[in-house]
């Protein structure tokens, strides 16, 4: 809403500061912040009464967090959802068809974790919206974005599939992008939900994966930087960055409460959404395979289970201790700080990778 400002420089010089995505993106981060800061203590105290007993702590789960995390109210995503909604409109240009479409499946995922844990804190059960609707109305979701997508990538990107390292090849894909940008948003929006399982555990992994992607989609949206790096030219998505700014502020300021132990659980309200939107941007700048590597962590945690689940029902036995693998390590004995503060670092260590892709050819 701000940019419109930058059209009054003719007149005000200093207003000429608003064209620029950086400044936007630096003010972007703090609104979020200070938004998560003023608001975080009401709403958590507000969904405190309002849940009573909390989100429901599986009984299957590590027997510690039936005692630790009894009570722990949820649905905290809509402190980080709507922080860096508020300042993603402030800050943003409302002229650019990528921070629309990105809006839409973060704001479209996190209606569906808040209605999975609105009936799971409502009936107290662990049962909240059946899986299958859950995917279906996710699939749909991405369906919308897959094929906007398509429509907003200039014509000799759209329905093409770029690769980290091999730069100047391109797989054709046509229609089957629609598809393959499916998988990626479902994909990454499920791969965040299971990795949300410990104090802290997945808003900062997520923030490390969005700020990677937000520095790529700064370099791609910018011919110069793209013709240096060996790049493909997206128009317009350097924009992104200030979005994935608003999504950092909004997640530190979460985090603030979330930090063990933690006063509010994200939720699948916060889960899905975010890794909705990790998976949107990835689609978005043409990085897809690139998410694959930033966001590992979420990969190794979705393998975790599927590992786990075929393996058992082929021979009854199990691979991990418990699935997801974080709560493998809890059965071993790490203190729950000593596992989120260790992801934390792999996190951090798999996105300088991915970014070392940038300059690799």
């Amino acid at each position: 809403m701000f940019y419109f400002l930058a059209e009054l420089s003719e007149n005000v010089s200093f207003l000429n500061v608003f064209r620029y995505i950086t400044f936007r993106s630096g003010a972007a981060f703090l609104t979020a912040l200070l938004f998560g800061f003023i608001f975080g203590r009401p709403l958590i105290n507000m969904l405190r009464i309002r849940q009573g007993r909390g989100q429901p702590i599986r009984t299957d789960g590590p027997e510690a967090h039936i005692i630790a995390k009894a009570g722990t109210p949820t649905m905290g995503g809509l402190l980080i959802l709507s922080a860096m909604v508020f300042s993603t409109l402030l800050w943003a240009r409302w002229d650019n068809g990528y921070i629309w479409m990105i809006m839409f499946v973060t704001i479209g995922f996190g209606l569906i974790g808040f209605a999975d844990d609105y009936a799971k804190v409502s009936k107290q059960t662990h049962a909240g919206v059946s899986g299958k609707v859950r995917l279906a109305i996710g699939f749909l979701i991405a369906l919308i974005a897959g094929g906007w997508s398509m429509w907003l990538h200039p014509e000799p990107l759209s329905g093409q599939l770029a690769f980290p390292v091999f730069k100047e090849y391109l797989l054709g894909l046509g229609v089957l992008f629609v598809p393959f940008a499916m998988l990626v948003i479902v994909g990454s929006a499920n791969a965040v939900n299971l990795t949300d399982g410990l104090d802290g555990l997945a808003i900062m992994p997520v923030i490390i994966a969005a700020s990677a992607l937000g520095f790529i989609a700064y370099v791609v949206g910018r011919v110069d930087y793209t013709e240096y790096l060996g790049l493909h030219f997206v128009p317009g998505t350097g924009e992104i960055a200030v979005f994935v700014a608003a999504l950092i502020g909004g997640g530190l300021g979460f985090l603030w409460y979330n930090a063990p132990p933690a006063a509010v659980f994200m939720g699948d309200t916060g889960s899905l959404a975010l890794g909705g939107a990790l998976g949107a941007i990835a689609v978005a700048i043409k990085h897809e395979i690139v998410l694959a590597i930033v966001g590992g962590l979420f990969v190794v945690e979705a393998l975790s289970v599927i590992i786990q689940v075929l393996y058992y029902k082929r021979t009854k036995k199990r691979v991990f201790l418990m699935a997801p693998i974080h709560h493998h390590f809890e059965k071993l004995g790490w203190a729950e700080p000593q596992i989120v503060i260790r992801f934390w670092i792999i996190s951090l260590i798999l996105a300088m990778i991915g970014l070392a892709t940038l300059k690799i050819r």
